[in-house]
Order: structure tokens, then sequence, then C-alpha cells
């Protein structure tokens, strides 16, 4: 079996791996432990978030979309994931897209004025 660096260790051990990597802006990095990490867990929201955060700021948009879907799916009123869909979606220039999940997670945060 041939381990590298990424998939090395306990699920804890890397996921305190990817947020080092996340923390050091090495997104990159981090998204490819998550990556094996999402697979193994699934069902997990926090892995599967910074995995679509790690993709968001290494410009790999359309992973990071796909990634806030699921979640969003999975829990419609997941108001960083919503909010985090909606940027994802203004970066793309799919502005109409995006003004729905914008609304919906000011609204989640309480933020009135801006829905």
């Amino acid at each position: 079996m041939d381990m590298t660096y990424y998939d090395h260790g306990t699920p804890a051990e890397r996921w305190e791996r990817a947020q080092m990597f996340f923390d050091a802006k090495d997104y990159a990095a981090a998204a490819r432990v998550l990556g094996g990490l999402v697979e193994e867990v699934p069902e997990q929201t926090g892995p599967r978030l910074l995995l679509a955060r790690s993709y968001y700021h290494s410009a790999q948009l359309r992973r990071a979309e796909a990634e806030l879907r699921v979640l969003v799916e999975r829990d419609p009123v997941e108001h960083y994931a919503r909010l985090m869909l909606g940027r994802t979606l203004e970066r793309q220039g799919r502005h109409e897209e995006a003004g729905p999940h914008l609304r919906i997670a000011s609204a989640l945060a309480g933020d009135f004025e801006r829905v």
C-alpha cells in the first residue's frame, strides 16, 4: 500500500494537517488532504466545508461549488455553506444564481437589510 504524506495518519491527524495547510494559505495542499478525508467521512460537515473553502481559495471554483451544493442539499439552513455557495457563484460571474443563496444566508444570519 503506497501512502503519501497527504493521506498518512488517522483521520484526526489528517484533519489537523489540513487545517495547518489552510492556515498557512497552502490551499491546494489542504484540498489534497481533505479530499481523502471527505471520502472517508462524507457525512461530516467540517471537513467538506474546509475542502470547499480550500477549493475556493485555490480558484477551483467548480469543485468548491460541487462540495457546497452537497452541504446545502444536506442542510438547507447551513448559513456559511449558503454564503460560500453564493460567493463562489458570484466569482464565476453567475450573479443571478448567486442572489438567492446570498439572500438566504443573510436571512439566516439575521441580516434582514440585505434580504
